[in-house]
């Protein structure tokens, strides 16, 4: 069912009020209100330069320093440094308050909903997070800031300081490996939970989406939330189109 009349906002309501365990899957719409674009929304970063999306290949990065130097370019004035979070997050946080949620999986890696009050022990990052750089050969972690300061020094592709690998975002770039502890962790709350709520997700990127398919075949209510349609519209059990920063602070109102 896709709507956006009064009746089906009430109906899904009632579905997280009577859900004794609720599973949210969010995605970049959540942040669109916080001043990060999205992907492939009509604004989004690939729809407006479909070259950019080179720069979130893995192989590119790794065989082509042009593409690592563009990269450390964009992360420097990235908007993500900037962003504070939206109405979106806080309802989140009031679903989590509520009792409710047993996982916050995530595609985005701004950290927005920790941010915003969100258990880090609910948050499961499926996409990683920007707030931090992984070498790639010896897998060290650090802050991003450090590799950011060395960028703003002079160093215009920063090797790791422990091996002298390549450095990049803790993130998962396409054509590289999800971890799969996360991905675990993800399937497991989809399948077992009352509710799937997925928030500003365009449920178009695998393994991420499927966990809508796990969360309908365990017999749970799926509500998908989001401004564009989705491949998973005819699966949900209600589906509210629209603004999610609009929407959500009333889906989770008086719970």
């Amino acid at each position: 069912m896709t709507s956006d009349e009064p009746e089906d906002l009430a109906r899904a309501a009632d579905l997280l009020a009577r859900a004794g365990r609720v599973t949210v899957l969010t995605g970049a719409g959540v942040s669109t209100d916080s001043g990060i674009p999205d992907f492939r929304g009509p604004q989004g970063v690939w729809t407006r330069n479909p070259a950019a999306e080179r720069l979130s290949t893995y192989q590119a990065y790794v065989e082509d320093p042009e593409v690592r130097r563009e990269s450390w370019r964009q992360r420097a004035v990235h908007p993500i440094w900037d962003a504070r979070p939206g109405p979106a997050h806080t309802a989140l946080v009031d679903l989590e308050r509520s009792g409710r949620l047993v996982a916050l999986l995530t595609q985005n890696i701004d950290e927005l909903h920790q941010a915003a009050g969100s258990s880090p022990d609910l948050v499961v990052e499926l996409h990683g997070t920007m707030h931090h750089t992984q070498c790639l050969s010896c897998g060290a972690r650090a802050p991003m800031g450090e590799a950011l300061a060395r960028v703003a020094a002079g160093e215009d592709d920063p090797p790791c300081p422990e091996c002298g690998g390549i450095l990049k975002s803790a993130t998962i770039s396409f054509g590289q490996n999800l971890d799969a502890g996360v991905i675990m962790r993800a399937q497991q709350a989809a399948a077992d939970t009352d509710v799937l709520l997925a928030v500003g997700t365009s449920l178009g990127v695998h393994p991420a989406a499927g966990v809508v398919d796990l969360a309908a075949a365990a017999g749970a209510a799926v509500i998908i939330v989001n401004g564009e349609p989705t491949p998973y519209d005819d699966v949900a059990t209600v589906v509210l189109r629209g603004g999610v920063g609009e929407i959500l602070p009333r889906l989770v109102d008086g719970l």
